[in-house]
Formats: C-alpha cells, structure tokens, sequence
C-alpha cells in the first residue's frame, strides 16, 4: 500500500517477487500485505508493508521489521535479491 502524501512518485510494487532459484516467492498484495513461502513452507512470513517512492518497509505479523529497496526492476530486501515474476500468458 503506498503513502499517501509524499513528493515521490511511489512504485507499483504489487505482485510476485521471487528469488533467482525460486526457493522465495514474496507475494505483495494490493491491500498493502506480504505473504512469504520459502520452499514448501506455504506462508512462512506474512506481515504488512508500505511503499516510499522506491522505499519498502516491512512488519512482519510477528513485530519484526525489515526494509526493502527496488533498483532497476529488482527488490533489495535485507539480503535477498528478488525479481519480478511475469504471469505466463
């Protein structure tokens, strides 16, 4: 969900974001929550997050807090690198 007020044109980051191996798949959802599987672990994290211009911040449901970074069509978060998953059509 983005920020309402800000300066900065916000990204359209809503979808599913996935590691190079496809062990994480991050799913943004429109309504400004994540859900998270690592491997067969369907829901491993989910939380909410916020969107500053090209600016995540994430609260996982747990109390934990990460940011995350889009550079050139890619999401920095934390320490994993994860790309955009284009729906086969």
């Amino acid at each position: 969900m983005a920020t309402h007020g800000s300066k900065t044109q916000d990204l359209d980051v809503v979808g599913m974001w996935v590691t190079a191996d496809g062990y994480i798949r991050q799913e943004l959802l429109p309504n400004g929550r994540y859900d998270e599987a690592r491997g067969d672990r369907a829901s491993a994290y989910t939380g909410s997050y916020t969107v500053t211009g090209a600016h995540l911040d994430y609260r996982d449901d747990t109390g934990f807090t990460a940011t995350g970074d889009i550079r050139d069509g890619v999401l920095y978060h934390e320490h994993l690198v994860l790309y955009r998953e284009t729906p086969i059509q």
